[in-house]
């Protein structure tokens, strides 16, 4: 079988062996659960969730899904990690949710359901692919017309190689080291250019901010390092 272009093997396997830490709140992926609810709220701020058709463009573990799924989204979460699709699949049926997993990239899926989604989400995926441009093409073709779609990523600059990288990974060790690649960031200028070019509009962008003190996050202010923007079809 073809195997999709728009992927890395490293990088899902550096995510699959990390797999069974998923829903440990105090594990390698504590800082996501702790971004997790300023994320969902300004999601929820932004586009009508309830009985929404959404896509969950790398959806991981579940996390996300599963937040928006009890927002009352009725939601498809993909991703290529076979292990956290299995993580995502048990602690969904553990906790009674019903949401549509699929080990599936953005392009079969597009192929298949093309402008069959009322939001389409791509939260801290779009700087692990070695095509961001490509991914975000997909993206457009999965939200139906007049559609969202909205995508959490980290800008490319000093801030925040110092911030995401140098003290995120090595310093604090919030998220496991390797997470990022600096080359590999995206700028919002590049986001939004990749978007234009895909048929989409920019309507947000801002920033989210992670305090390592509270173990908390906001969203608001500049998009120096961490940032969501929301874009119209």
């Amino acid at each position: 079988m073809t195997q999709p272009a728009n992927q890395d093997a490293a990088e899902l396997a550096k995510f699959g062996a990390l797999a069974h830490a998923f829903w440990d709140r105090s594990g390698p992926f504590r800082t996501l659960h702790e971004i997790d609810p300023a994320r969902v709220a300004w999601v929820a701020a932004s586009v009508p969730l309830a009985g929404a058709r959404v896509a969950d463009i790398g959806c991981g573990g579940g996390l996300f899904a599963e937040s928006l799924s009890r927002l009352g989204a009725k939601v498809t979460g993909i991703d290529l990690a076979t292990d956290m699709l299995a993580v995502a699949r048990a602690h969904a049926a553990a906790t009674g949710l019903e949401i549509d997993y699929r080990e599936q990239s953005a392009a079969a899926l597009a192929d298949s359901e093309a402008g069959q989604f009322d939001v389409v989400c791509c939260m801290e995926m779009i700087e692990h692919v070695p095509d961001p441009a490509a991914l975000v093409q997909e993206l457009a073709r999965l939200v139906r017309p007049g559609g969202t779609v909205l995508v959490s990523t980290i800008n490319r600059n000093a801030r925040a190689f110092l911030g995401a990288i140098v003290a995120a990974e090595y310093l604090l060790q919030l998220v496991p080291r390797g997470t990022h690649e600096f080359a590999r960031l995206v700028k919002p200028s590049e986001l939004a250019q990749f978007a234009r070019a895909a048929g989409l509009t920019l309507q947000d962008l801002v920033g989210l901010h992670y305090n390592p003190l509270t173990r908390t996050a906001e969203v608001g202010g500049a998009p120096d390092v961490n940032y969501l923007a929301r874009f119209s079809a």
